[in-house]
């Protein structure tokens, strides 16, 4: 009689699962988390993508709380995977091999080695022919990351959503979220001539030379101008996309360190991204996910979504 009752799915496929292909099907309420249940694991051999949380947030302006961004988007991912994923009517992981690469090790009592620990480490994926999805930590995370990035491809431009310019100008060794774009501009990272921000609703002294959508402008433009605007400033330059999700309204991202009023739907940020496939993207993250703030894990959910839109990219490109 036992032996006739159907055998139950696989779980914890993060740590049992027999390929980094497919989806893994399991309950969204159990198992070993991971981002959209990939196989955890620091093997490369044969990867296209690897999801890399960096748990810090000791260069916050406002409120603490977005070391915890790594694990809220992963438990909010769980959601995600199982199905074919909208609006790309197919599963990204029958085409990529994408694996979650765990998280950045950091001293938090080290502060000044941050920086270095999170290029060092981020690029031995970068430097392995994979494709990095890192996700915050707050916003100062990002510029170790373009460092990383930086060194494969050479300069690169930079698609930024976000509230906040992060242009502010900064002493070498001080640790701010808001001046990675002007650190980056200065070293020589990213191309400011073809680099735009998307959903600006605050100011700064400086726009070093990147071209700036704000809030109003996206509504006034709409969804389409403005993705013909991204694609007219980037062009056919290697890309890299960073999303601080405060460019979201506070209606549909409290999640996070410093809400600004006035920004984008999730839809109408997930209308723009779906849309820019033809972009030559080398890496992404998603930053700013503070889940304390949150209700109902809505922000840590927006966090998912994005990167599992960027996967959808990557999908279409391979082919």
């Amino acid at each position: 009689m036992l032996n006739s009752l159907p055998r139950s799915r696989q779980t914890d496929d993060a740590v049992f699962g027999k390929t980094i292909y497919g989806g893994s099907h399991e309950p969204v309420y159990g198992g070993v988390l991971s981002f959209m249940r990939r196989r955890l694991t620091r093997n490369l051999d044969g990867v296209d993508v690897a999801v890399w949380g960096i748990p810090f947030d000791a260069a916050v302006s406002n409120r603490p709380g977005a070391r915890f961004g790594p694990q809220g988007v992963r438990r909010a991912s769980a959601i995600l995977e199982g199905d074919p994923q909208y609006p790309f009517r197919a599963d990204p992981f029958e085409r990529l091999a994408v694996i979650d690469y765990g998280d950045c090790g950091l001293d938090f009592g080290r502060h000044d080695e941050t920086p270095w620990q999170i290029e060092a480490q981020a690029s031995e994926v970068v430097d392995a022919g994979v494709t990095l999805l890192s996700i915050g930590g707050d916003h100062y995370v990002t510029w170790p990351l373009l460092r990383a990035h930086a060194k494969r491809y050479g300069p690169l431009a930079l698609v930024q959503f976000d509230a906040h310019q992060d242009t502010w100008l900064d002493e070498e060794k001080r640790i701010d979220h808001g001046s990675f774009v002007a650190r980056a501009v200065a070293e020589g990272l990213i191309i400011p001539e073809r680099s735009i921000q998307v959903g600006i609703r605050t100011h700064a002294p400086d726009s070093c030379g990147l071209e700036i959508l704000h809030g109003e402008d996206v509504a006034e433009l709409g969804v389409a101008a403005v993705i013909e605007r991204i694609k007219a400033r980037v062009g056919d330059a290697r890309t890299y996309l960073t999303f601080d999700i405060d460019c979201l309204d506070p209606a549909f991202a409290p999640g996070t360190g410093t809400p600004v009023a006035g920004g984008l739907s999730s839809r109408e940020a997930l209308m723009i991204l779906r849309r820019l496939g033809s972009l030559d993207i080398v890496g992404a993250d998603v930053v700013e996910v503070a889940p304390a703030y949150d209700h109902a894990d809505v922000t840590s959910i927006a966090g998912a979504a994005v990167l599992q839109h960027y996967l959808g990219l990557l999908a279409e490109k391979k082919g």
